[in-house]
């Protein structure tokens, strides 16, 4: 689905799928779990889901002309974090707008993990006091508009890359990657769990998944805490993807978005997130985060409890690598 479109290296290959054998057992056992480890999927600056999304974009910063790419996140932001390595690795300068998306006061929040690491990275930082949004902000249209100001040549890429125009390619390239993994594993994943907020890595899969008629077995976890605005941008990315890529049409029943772990807010872990996240770490040694993958394993964990999974269901996990940001919430896991 992908061969017309030009693609610049940033990851490994395939990311690694394994088995979670102890956390399955936990639950029962009645459900097999596995997961995909796209936290493991690259060496630039612990890699993660935004990737696969920039390989698809490199090409036509690179064909632009552009000597500058420019993009914005909440303070914490993995997607921002992605971009500054991107930037280091083809050679190009990167402004990165932090807005305060997270109303968390941990005191090291604004100097650890992802944007210490942007920061060593060499990306000009600017910390703008704005609530969460996922929509195009004015902060980011300004940053932009100074880079020309300045003689410079800006890359336009949105929040989470998702709302370009290429920003779905990399997750039909997920399904098809994972479709690859399934023949050598000798069966098919049942359901694919993955955490949504900008919205094109669960877009990027539901167009992929429809190739072999799953895309109803993507099932979304939200953590934005907008779950109206979020679905409608899936949807919306979704159905651009899948008529970019010559897929199949893409409905809005084809969404499936769980809202019922993404409290109290955007950023914010519950009692239950933080409980998942020493669950996966204590019996699988897998590191998540408060803000994404967090949230989508307490989902995912619930949902096994709920019996949502039908006996026997195989359950692809997406760790779109967010571990990073757990370094901003050093308070609450002081004790572990």
């Amino acid at each position: 689905m992908l061969a017309k479109f030009e693609r610049y290296p940033l990851t490994f290959g395939l990311s690694p799928i394994e088995k979670l054998s102890r956390l399955s057992a936990h639950l029962g056992g009645g459900v097999e779990l596995y997961a995909k480890r796209e936290d493991c999927n690259s060496g630039l600056a612990f890699g993660g889901n935004k990737l696969r999304k920039l390989e698809y974009i490199v090409p036509d910063a690179i064909a632009s002309g552009a000597d500058t790419l420019v993009s914005i996140g909440g303070v914490q932001s993995n997607h921002t974090r992605m971009v500054a390595a991107t930037a280091a690795k083809i050679g190009m300068k990167c402004r990165l707008v932090q807005e305060s998306w997270v109303p968390h006061e941990d005191a090291v929040y604004d100097r650890v993990g992802n944007i210490l690491m942007s920061r060593v990275m060499g990306a000009h930082v600017e910390l703008v006091d704005e609530g969460f949004d996922i929509g195009i902000r004015a902060s980011w249209e300004n940053a932009l508009a100074d880079v020309k100001a300045k003689g410079g040549k800006p890359y336009a890429i949105p929040a989470g890359a998702s709302v370009h125009k290429f920003g779905g390619l990399g997750y039909v390239g997920f399904a098809e990657e994972v479709r690859a993994q399934e023949e050598a594993l000798g069966f098919t994943f049942d359901y694919i769990v993955v955490c949504t907020v900008t919205g094109s890595t669960h877009a990027g899969m539901v167009v992929g998944f429809a190739k072999d008629g799953r895309q109803r077995k993507v099932i979304g976890i939200d953590a934005s805490a907008t779950p109206a605005q979020t679905k409608a941008q899936v949807l919306d990315i979704a159905q651009k993807t899948s008529e970019l890529v010559g897929g199949k049409d893409i409905t809005a029943d084809d969404i499936v978005l769980n809202e019922d772990y993404a409290y109290p807010v955007y950023g914010v872990p519950s009692k239950e997130t933080i409980e998942a996240i020493r669950l996966s770490a204590r019996l699988e040694g897998m590191m998540t985060d408060p803000v994404y993958e967090g949230k989508s394993m307490q989902g995912m964990i619930d949902l096994v409890r709920k019996g949502f999974f039908p006996a026997g269901s195989k359950v692809l996990y997406a760790h779109l690598g967010g571990v990073p940001a757990i370094n901003g919430y050093s308070y609450t896991f002081r004790n572990g």
